[in-house]
This record gives structure tokens, C-alpha cells and sequence, in this order.
């Protein structure tokens, strides 16, 4: 696969939260139209790795540059650059008080400022590419979790973003609805959505990424093609997190 431009740019970036280091200066460039998995234990800095690249946490030091645009620079205006960001959490966070579509339609109105007809355009069209155009008058108590988490993809693909960042997407759903969830990422993928997942969903990651990384300690231990990573890792510690997840 050629590589596109980088689109995301990240140098020497820590995190601790007070004398505990999470990110110990990490380093990465995603580019254009690439599907990055991160994988590691449990309190190994992936979310929050995630999290600083939105700047929902703040970064201790380092340097994040989306599509151009230095994400620690003071006069950066944060909510400008959220719209090319792209965030799916664990947690569906939909309103309970209003329809999919509703959800869908808020910062379309709200942040982009879009009339109402246009909006709601916008809004059936990211519904129908999940796979919910029927489904839009519902309201979130009346959906499965896969399709509410299908819902919350569809508010962050309306905005249009450059990239795409997915916190543990399937980790609060019950099994037989996950696959729902991952087809649907898979679109997104195959559309040309550049994507950063962290996820424990390792099928999906072999078949769906273009890289995976390995995370240990707040560090990025080792990285590569999926068939590296899961059938040659280099590193002792890799080796063993793998033998681990393959064991259940």
C-alpha cells in the first residue's frame, strides 16, 4: 500500500497524572487513509494516547499536529479542530430525549451552524451509511447497543472529519451485536477514513489494519503490519502479550 501524506503527527508527547506517567514520549505519524490498531494490556496509555490527540486530555509536554495544524499551539482554536476529529467512545453518550436522527443533527445545527433542511440531509445520509436510515425516528431506548454505538459513529461521520478516533468502540456491547459495529468500520475503512482504534477485537485487527502498535508502559514497544505483529513480534514483550491473547 502507498503511504498518503501524514496526517497526524505526534513527537515526544508525555502524560502523567500527578506522579504517575502514562505517556512516556511517544512518537507517531498516521497517514492519510490508514487504519492504526494500538493493542496492549489494560493501564498501558492507549486510551489516553487517544484522548491527547483531541486534547479531551491535556498533554503534559510533546507536540500534536493534525492535517497541518499545531493541536498545542496557543492560538489554536481546539473546537475548530475537534470537527476534523473524529471521536467514538466505549459509551454510546447519545441523548436519551432525542431521536436518531436528533443525535445525529445536534452539532450539524449547533457547532457547523447548518440550516435545518440541510442538516437533516446530512444527518439520513451518515444514518443510511451505518446502516440505520430506518431507524431514524427511533429513539436511543428503542435500539440495540450495536445500533446506538452505530448511531454515535454516524453524529462523528456527519461532521466530516479528517480522522477518525475509536476509544474500546464494542467493549460495552453484548458479543453477537459486535459484529454490527466492525462491518460498519470496515465501510468507513474501505471509504478511505483514516483511523485510529484501540480495541481488543484482534480478528478485526488482523483482517482491517494497515498497522498495529504495541503499547506497554506508556511506550510504544514495537510496531508493524498485522501478520509482524501477530505471528513474528521482535520484542520479548509483545511476544509475550501476544501468547497471552491467543491463548483466549
Amino acid at each position: 500500500m502507498t503511504q498518503g501524506p501524514v496526517l497526524l503527527s505526534v513527537r515526544g508527547l508525555r502524560k502523567s497524572f500527578g506522579a504517575t506517567e502514562v505517556l512516556r514520549g511517544i512518537d507517531l505519524d498516521v497517514h492519510e487513509r490508514e487504519l492504526v490498531f494500538i493493542i496492549g494490556p489494560s493501564g498501558s496509555g492507549k486510551s489516553t494516547l487517544l484522548r491527547c490527540c483531541n486534547r479531551l486530555e491535556e498533554p503534559s509536554s510533546g507536540s500534536i499536529i493534525v492535517d497541518g495544524t499545531d493541536l498545542m499551539a496557543r492560538g489554536t482554536d481546539i473546537n475548530l479542530l475537534r470537527r476534523r476529529i473524529g471521536m467514538v467512545f466505549q459509551n454510546f453518550n447519545l441523548y436519551p430525549h432525542m431521536t436518531a436522527l436528533g443525535n445525529v443533527m445536534l452539532a450539524l445545527r449547533r457547532v457547523l451552524k447548518k440550516p435545518r433542511a440541510e442538516a437533516e440531509e446530512i444527518a439520513r445520509a451518515a444514518l443510511a451509511r451505518v446502516g440505520l436510515a430506518d431507524k431514524a425516528a427511533n429513539y436511543p431506548t428503542e435500539l440495540s447497543g450495536g445500533q446506538q454505538q452505530r448511531v454515535a459513529i454516524a453524529r462523528a461521520v456527519a461532521l466530516d472529519p479528517k480522522i477518525m478516533l475509536f476509544d474500546e468502540p464494542t467493549s460495552a456491547l453484548d458479543p453477537e451485536l459486535v459484529g454490527s459495529v466492525l462491518a460498519t468500520m470496515r465501510e468507513l475503512r474501505e471509504s478511505g477514513m483514516t483511523m485510529m482504534v484501540v480495541s481488543h477485537e484482534m480478528g478485526f485487527a488482523r483482517a482491517a489494519a494497515d498497522r498495529v502498535l504495541f503499547m506497554d508502559q506508556g511506550e510504544i514497544i514495537e510496531q508493524g503490519p498485522p501478520t509482524q505483529i501477530f505471528e513474528d513480534p521482535r520484542e520479548a514483550r509483545t511476544r509475550a502479550f501476544v501468547q497471552q491473547i491467543n491463548r483466549h
